[in-house]
């Protein structure tokens, strides 16, 4: 860093203008992330990753080779080359956004079956409001497809970047308690899967599973363990539209609020911003398509910037987190932060080009999802996706875990009650970011879908690029979490979290004896599995690793002062309201 770099980086103000600034300064075109599949000769010897560089346990994954089909035979007989060498094999796409590791095979032998060219359009049945899709075709490019046929997927992720089986396979969500609910596979009525079989039927098959099949409910959410999806059929809706207000209340109600806003409004959410004493509501509901508006959803998090920007705030990120700056001005750069995505809307638009005011209303698939800074072709990385590993941007955690909506006042209670004991603490990690976003998920009938009604908690906070080196205030995040899947009974998000938070998370799932007998059948020699899946799944051992400084990064609870920090001054200790949590607390010399 240069002289004037220094001098700059010492101003009290700049660290807050530039975080702020990283995340709100946006272009329109920019580098696409990189793939996660890289290889040194042709598609052979290769290493595999998520789309942000780093699983949480930083370990590199390698696999003998990686292999793109084009079709569902293409498909076939790459499954049944991998099964008859005895392979292990894993699914990828192009862009893999699963934070755990359940796009590695383990060991160095393994295959990588790459989705990314099965992204076609199969069938439309506007007449059936059916629609059948590769598995590899990508969020955006359905529901495009859907409303060109005056179709609409009802829910989705927020994020259009996710391919369809990808997404089945973690149980990705939007926001609703209506109709079916907020989980994309609710909507799935038939399902063809590649899987492995005997060498008399030439070691793969396609099974086709139809709303009769009680498979279905397995392969609905499935991790990736049966086998590779190759086509998804979905029941869809007429093409609707929606308004859309964000409502801004403090939270002395939030723990009533929680647990009925989701059924007042069709697509609501909540965003709580601990540390300012606020709730953010989304107003959102579906009105009649004669309704005047053609808003547009380009959520700022999800669009480009410079990347010089990015690493200059990523650099200002780092020194907030030192002992050099203070409350003061981290609280700031949070306070900065969240009233300029405010002023904007958050990347909502009344027409595509502007926000003129609320309600924002606009065709359900303008509005259900964005994603745009994965649009744009090569400019030489002078902008990416902030989260894009190539550069040195922003790193950070994405913990997302539920708790039954019967016991979601009760857990924001607590969570209340944390924060008054030190509101300045909630500046660097849950208001430092984008604030707690909470969605809602119905229960569900796939075997590893959500067993009753939940609230979704969803938080995203720092992340050294070392290995060991603490987050400010990191107890305060951990004792949330802890107390969310031990206290209250919650559950892990499949493809967002710490290692930690899936130690005995399939006990919670009543039916998950059921998914274990379709894996076996499916998959009797566990190709398609991976040390780290046996382990979430409780087949052999426990997805937690137990070494120094363990709990500093999400792969164990602390029961030893050598799993956190205390050469930083972090210890393990109880947490202040759920005593039972073990965290790493920092404890002044």
């Amino acid at each position: 860093m240069s002289q004037g770099q220094t001098r700059a980086m010492e101003s009290p103000q700049l660290p807050i203008l530039l975080l702020a600034l990283g995340v709100l300064l946006q272009l329109c075109s920019c580098s696409p992330p990189a793939d996660t599949a890289v290889c040194t000769n042709g598609t052979s010897n290769c290493t595999v990753t998520n789309t942000y560089g780093s699983y949480t346990d930083r370990t590199i994954c390698h696999a003998a080779n990686i292999t793109y089909p084009r079709t569902e035979e293409e498909l076939v007989a790459a499954v049944a080359a991998a099964t008859s060498a005895k392979r292990k094999l894993k699914v990828a796409t192009k862009h893999a956004h699963s934070v755990p590791k359940l796009s590695c095979p383990g060991g160095h032998e393994g295959t990588i079956i790459s989705t990314a060219r099965l992204n076609r359009t199969v069938h439309i049945d506007a007449a059936k409001r059916l629609i059948t899709v590769e598995s590899g075709m990508v969020l955006r490019d359905f529901i495009a497809a859907a409303a060109a046929a005056g179709l609409a997927l009802p829910n989705a992720p927020y994020f259009y970047g996710l391919s369809i089986g990808g997404l089945l396979a973690t149980g990705a969500h939007g926001s609703s308690m209506w109709g079916k609910g907020g989980a994309v596979h609710e909507y799935v009525v038939g399902i063809r899967i590649v899987t492995p079989a005997s060498a008399s039927r030439g070691f793969a098959m396609v099974r086709e599973l139809g709303v009769d099949d009680p498979d279905l409910d397995a392969a609905k959410v499935s991790l990736g363990v049966l086998g590779v999806i190759s086509q998804v059929t979905f029941a869809l809706e007429p093409l609707l539209k929606r308004s859309l207000t964000f409502v801004k209340r403090d939270d002395s109600d939030f723990a009533a609020q929680v647990a009925q806003w989701g059924l007042l409004h069709e697509f609501a959410d909540l965003t709580w911003h601990p540390r300012e004493g606020k709730v953010m509501y989304r107003q959102d509901d579906r009105v009649d398509v004669s309704t005047p508006g053609n808003g547009l959803s380009d959520l700022l998090i999800f669009r480009a910037s410079p990347t010089e920007m990015l690493i200059t705030a990523r650099a200002a990120e780092e020194m907030m987190q030192t002992k050099n700056s203070t409350d003061t001005a981290r609280c700031a750069a949070a306070n900065l932060q969240a009233s300029t995505l405010e002023q904007q809307a958050y990347g909502f638009t009344n027409d595509g080009v502007s926000f003129t005011g609320y309600p924002v209303v606009g065709y359900h698939h303008r509005i259900q999802a964005s994603g745009t800074c994965i649009n744009s072709p090569e400019d030489g990385l002078l902008t990416s996706c902030a989260w894009d590993p190539r550069i040195n941007g922003s790193f950070y955690y994405n913990s997302g875990f539920s708790v039954p909506l019967s016991k979601a006042s009760a857990l924001v209670a607590d969570m209340q009650k944390i924060r008054d004991l030190n509101p300045d603490k909630f500046c660097t990690g849950i208001d430092g970011r984008l604030g707690m976003v909470i969605r809602y998920v119905r229960a569900s009938s796939a075997y590893l879908g959500k067993p009753e009604d939940y609230v979704d908690l969803d938080v995203i906070y720092y992340r050294s690029h070392a290995y060991g080196i603490s987050r400010l205030y990191a107890d305060v995040v951990d004792e949330i979490e802890q107390m969310a899947l031990n206290k209250y009974g919650g559950v892990p998000h499949w493809g967002k979290n710490r290692d930690f938070a899936f130690d005995g998370a399939i006990a919670k799932y009543p039916n998950a004896n059921k998914f274990l007998l379709v894996k076996d059948r499916y998959d009797p020699d566990g190709l398609f599995s991976s040390e780290w899946s046996d382990q979430v799944l409780g087949i052999n051992g426990s997805p937690n690793i137990i070494k120094k400084g363990c709990a500093i990064e999400g792969l164990c609870v602390c029961s030893h002062d050598s799993h956190c920090a205390p050469e930083q001054g972090y210890f393990c200790r109880p947490g202040k309201v759920y005593r039972e949590a073990r965290v790493c607390s920092f404890i002044k010399e």
